[in-house]
């Protein structure tokens, strides 16, 4: 058993990380989001994130990350194994993004943090039948609309969104999980959670060419 933090987006991928950890028997004492100065994450809403950390019963820390970006970050985990004696991360990464060597993997090697990545380069179609196997409730938060219509937009991955999007993927050659950025998720329910959480009223907005969920204020 090991005391890690999970890297925590709210999406499906940490989700399952955190659950697989816990099987392992690691000791997952807080979840941590690293952001920019005032962060405004279009598929990742903070409320949501907190809401979720208090569903699970753990700390949620939000970390502010700054130029020069490599430091920042050693610096911030450096302060987190201080002060919580960690010996771990725990992420949600499955592959490579755009080619590029994983950032956390790199920036813990020089404080001997070990990463633990449960999901890394397994196939998609496991991984999404272990999302519904583990009764994970996720729904799309964000997608880019040169890949998925607007209209994917708050779907449920439930099993017949997940086929209809497998068969999308496979047609038009894009990652089915959504790890080079197709489409972000919002986890509502899952092993751990005290209760459901409710979306609430929300809208579609658009950012350039992505689509995300807006919490409607009226």
């Amino acid at each position: 058993m090991s005391r890690v933090i999970a890297l925590w987006s709210g999406g499906k991928d940490a989700m399952q990380a955190l659950c697989h950890a816990r099987e392992q028997g690691h000791e997952i004492v807080a979840l941590v989001t690293f952001g920019p100065p005032n962060p405004s994450f279009l598929a990742h809403p903070l409320p949501l994130v907190r809401r979720q950390a208090e569903a699970l019963n753990l700390p949620h820390r939000l970390v502010t990350i700054e130029a020069p970006f490599e430091q920042s970050y050693e610096e911030a985990l450096a302060d987190l194994q201080r002060e919580w004696g960690i010996e771990g991360v725990v992420t949600g990464d499955i592959d490579r993004v755009d080619g590029a060597d994983n950032w956390i993997c790199a920036r813990c090697r020089p404080l001997g943090l070990s990463v633990y990545q449960p999901l890394w380069q397994q196939s998609r179609e496991a991984l999404l039948a272990d999302l519904q196997a583990r009764g994970i409730r996720a729904h799309l938060s964000c997608v880019d609309t040169r890949v998925l219509a607007e209209d994917w937009v708050g779907r449920t991955l439930d099993g017949a969104t997940l086929a209809e999007l497998q068969q999308l993927a496979a047609e038009q050659g894009f990652d089915a999980s959504g790890e080079q950025g197709e489409y972000h998720t919002m986890v509502t329910d899952g092993p751990g959670f005290a209760a459901p959480l409710a979306l609430g009223h929300w809208q579609v907005a658009r950012q350039e060419q992505l689509a995300y969920l807006l919490e409607d204020e009226g």
